[in-house]
């Protein structure tokens, strides 16, 4: 289980500081809670990345006292709340995003990083020219439609497991 690091940035800024924090977070540069003295250089805090593939989810340890869960962008990967402070994080598609738990009053209690990346352990890339094909070798190699895929074959696989799903979950209602 990974734990997502603590941070005691404020919610919303309300200073100078506060913006030019949030702006150089935006930036990927993040600093220690509240305002650096004017002599000292501001220390950079290490933010946590949750690593996470394409289509497999990972279980998440929450923050005591988070209330609210914040997805940067749910297109690259989602989250579900479960009991006892436990988020399960899926990837839904290449690249990073954050994630953000804010307590109650919605004071940020931590952030970090999700990247989502392929699992290309058992997947087989055939390239031909542009045309890319994608192959899950599980010993045995058979198509399998993956985001950067060509989009005719794309098509074509989807297709055909939509509706080997949509047989087998009519199976199942009789």
């Amino acid at each position: 289980m990974s734990t997502l690091s603590a941070m005691t940035r404020r919610a919303r800024p309300r200073s100078l500081w506060a913006k030019q924090a949030l702006a150089m977070a935006a930036c990927g540069i993040f600093l220690a809670a509240g305002p650096a003295p004017v002599s000292a250089a501001p220390q950079p805090v290490k933010i946590e990345s949750v690593i996470v593939m394409v289509d497999h989810a990972k279980v998440v340890r929450l923050p005591e006292k988070a209330q609210t869960v914040i997805v940067g962008n749910p297109a690259i990967a989602d989250v579900a709340v479960q009991k006892n402070g436990v988020m399960i994080v899926t990837g839904k598609s290449f690249g990073v995003t954050n994630l953000i738990a804010l307590d109650a009053t919605g004071t940020l209690l931590a952030e970090s990083l999700v990247r989502v990346g392929a699992d290309s352990d058992s997947v087989l890339t055939v390239q031909r020219g542009l045309e890319r094909e994608s192959y899950s070798c599980t010993p045995v190699c058979q198509p399998s439609a993956q985001l950067g895929d060509a989009q005719k074959y794309f098509g074509e696989v989807g297709s055909q497991a939509s509706t080997r799903n949509g047989y087998a979950m009519g199976a199942g209602k009789r």
